[in-house]
């Protein structure tokens, strides 16, 4: 079976499952997957049922496919994403991705916990990513490219739709809440950055740190699907603050941001 038929075998899996065919995606990342919990006429498919589809293994992923009605459109809900950290090549890191586009998902708005590299965030803080940063030395599309999917060569220039992310402002302004704005880099994880690398980063421009997000919007764009990005800013990065960060850290301010971040979230993919 070549990549193309396993991922078209996956997608046909998945419309034959789907009472319609959603309107836009949405990746929940970490302590993030409680919006699919305000979806109504929910159809729920486990990654372990979908042919193909590797499990989680991170706290604060459940592993789901969830289908359903939020702000009146049909949405595709992924409550967990898999990680290069866990030892995933990146083909299988965007496979659900590219899975999406050939189901015909053309919007996609993905989403991640992150740590605070600019010092004029603070921990809860939601961020719109302006632009990203591939400091893994991966690429999902190294190798032979699958021409059904996209060019050879995709541009870069505006990996984050610039009208998705006006819509993001008018969003948080409309429900006055705080949106700040910046650089993501993608790290390969799964150790957090150390304070030199925090200090590297913020002089190369980048605003957030995650381990996550990069691999998937590269491969929408090169699916000729249309990305959103936002980051909750859930931890300051080591060296801006005295003291140690954990992952139940990030889970505890993923949870207790939740409203302000699904508000922004449920505003967006109400209208894209």
């Amino acid at each position: 079976m070549t990549p193309l038929q396993h991922i078209d075998r996956c997608a046909d899996y998945l419309k034959e499952r789907l009472p319609a065919l959603p309107a836009c995606a949405v990746t929940l990342g970490s302590g993030l997957g409680g919006l699919v919990d305000r979806f109504s006429d929910t159809t729920v498919i486990p990654y372990g049922d979908i042919p193909g589809f590797p499990k989680p293994t991170v706290a604060g992923h459940r592993g789901e496919m969830v289908f359903g009605k939020l702000a009146g459109r049909w949405i595709l809900g992924m409550a967990g994403r898999f990680h290069y950290y866990e030892g995933h090549d990146p083909n299988v890191i965007v496979f659900p991705t590219r899975v999406l586009a050939r189901m015909g998902v053309r919007s996609i708005l993905i989403t991640n916990a992150a740590g605070g590299v600019s010092l004029d965030f603070q921990a809860g803080d939601v961020m719109l990513i302006t632009d990203h940063l591939n400091l893994t030395g991966q690429n999902p599309l190294r190798g032979d490219n699958i021409d059904d999917l996209g060019t050879r060569f995709p541009d870069m220039s505006h990996v984050y739709d610039l009208d998705y992310q006006e819509l993001a402002r008018r969003v948080a302004q409309e429900k006055n809440l705080s949106l700040k704005e910046g650089v993501y880099a993608w790290m390969t994880g799964p150790c957090y950055e150390t304070p030199a690398e925090v200090r590297w980063l913020r002089t190369i421009g980048g605003d957030a740190a995650g381990m996550s997000t990069v691999p998937e919007a590269i491969a929408a764009r090169h699916a000729g699907m249309r990305v959103a990005g936002l980051s909750l800013i859930t931890n300051m990065a080591a060296g801006v603050l005295d003291q140690p960060l954990t992952h139940t850290e990030v889970t505890a301010t993923a949870n207790e941001a939740a409203p302000r971040f699904q508000a922004i979230v449920e505003g967006i993919l109400a209208k894209m």
